[in-house]
């Protein structure tokens, strides 16, 4: 029986950004299928689990994460501008857009929407909590631009939400996670564990 996989993220996380065509690669030659679960991180998650902003971390943590962003940029040879223009930046307009397009155009185009939307954070410096970059986006995986309006809904907010809080009930404490049947794995570098996880059935 294929599985499914519970993908909680940020859509301004550079981790999520590093791992996302990866994991979106693994869970397809799995045949498992991908819950798109952007969720308000600083805001709900964060609270809970003992995780501080960016800005509120120690410098020698703020120091090493950079580092740790160059090495795997490098090893993985995907480029990311380690302090980009817009960013920091909140990412519930963007969250809930990529709630609107799971909800109205399924989950593969909320993937792409979401590794478009991640990209646009951390290689092409765009804002993504500008209306006008995310409708650009949209054109640009050709997703229609009334997805805004629709991520503006008392529904997505609802879900948004209830996503947030699903993650806080499964024991997520930082992005991106991924969650096959209860069993967490955190982080883009734990993505290989995630596949054996899934080999297994």
């Amino acid at each position: 029986m294929a599985l499914t996989i519970d993908y909680y993220f940020a859509p301004n996380s550079p981790w999520t950004y590093l791992g996302h065509e990866r994991f979106a690669q693994i869970a397809r030659a799995a045949g498992a299928s991908i819950n798109v679960l952007p969720v308000d991180l600083g805001g709900k998650v964060f609270p809970v689990s003992g995780g501080l902003p960016l800005a509120k971390r120690a410098p020698q943590r703020q120091a090493y994460r950079l580092l740790e962003l160059k090495r795997f940029s490098e090893f993985l040879g995907q480029p990311i501008v380690l302090q980009p223009k817009f960013f920091p930046v909140n990412a519930d307009d963007a969250a809930k857009l990529i709630i609107a397009v799971d909800m109205h155009d399924g989950s593969e185009a909320a993937m792409r929407i979401a590794g478009r939307i991640l990209r646009g954070v951390w290689v092409d410096e765009r804002n993504i909590a500008d209306a006008r970059d995310l409708a650009k986006m949209l054109e640009e995986e050709g997703l229609p631009t009334q997805r805004l309006e629709a991520a503006m809904s008392q529904a997505v907010h609802q879900r948004y939400e209830q996503d947030s809080q699903r993650a806080v009930d499964a024991g997520v404490f930082g992005a991106p996670s991924y969650v096959v049947e209860g069993e967490i794995f955190w982080g883009q570098d734990r993505l290989d564990f995630l596949q054996r996880r899934l080999n297994k059935g």
